[in-house]
């Protein structure tokens, strides 16, 4: 059974649990910021590339030759449904919207205030406690410029939770358009000086 394995460190490179939304996360020494709010499914996150084919009319050229193909843009988003709310989470579903004493009012105009940055953070390696001199493994996703697009949205069920769906969009920015609205980060735990994971 030559190819019936795995390899040997597949549980120190397995991706654990739901993660979480946060609102700033530091990779190089694993801080997480404020958690946003609790959700239900996990988390889905998708970057579809839109490609330009500039050999697509050229005669005698194959489609999809490598060195006329360019990727024009890329939609990023980070999709998932919360089961908690508060006036700041209604805010960031709304969109372009104003908050003022837990009243959020909608607006037609987006303004740059609207757009802001979103980090997944997600449970990474066999090493994924703290503990003196531990660091917990980890994947992140930092969604730059996020707004979400798919309006607000609430599912209420007789003797279940309320559900607010959400899909933040990245963006990119014209101060600077060669800047992809999104980065991954994968990081592996290490235990300690004295292997304390505790």
């Amino acid at each position: 059974m030559e190819y019936t394995k795995i390899p040997t460190t597949a549980f120190e490179e397995i991706q654990l649990n739901a993660g979480i939304l946060v609102d700033d996360f530091t990779p190089a020494t694993g801080v997480i910021g404020n958690l946003i709010g609790a959700t239900t499914g996990g988390i889905n996150f998708t970057d579809t590339p839109e490609f330009v084919d500039f050999g697509e009319d050229i005669d005698n050229c194959p489609k999809n030759t490598l060195e006329l193909k360019k990727v024009d843009s890329r939609e990023v988003v980070l999709s998932g449904t919360f089961v908690t709310i508060t006036a700041n989470v209604a805010k960031k579903l709304a969109g372009a919207s104003d908050l003022s004493n837990g009243k959020i009012t909608p607006r037609d105009d987006l303004k740059d205030t609207d757009f802001e940055d979103i980090w997944w953070v997600g449970d990474y390696s066999d090493k994924n406690t703290t503990g003196t001199g531990a660091t917990a493994g980890f994947v992140a996703i930092h969604l730059m410029n996020a707004l979400n697009t798919a309006g607000f949205q609430i599912q209420t069920t007789d003797k279940e939770k309320g559900q607010f769906e959400f899909e933040f969009t990245g963006h990119y920015s014209i101060t600077d358009m060669n800047t992809v609205p999104y980065e991954i980060y994968v990081q592996a735990g290490a235990e300690g000086a004295t292997g304390s994971t505790s």
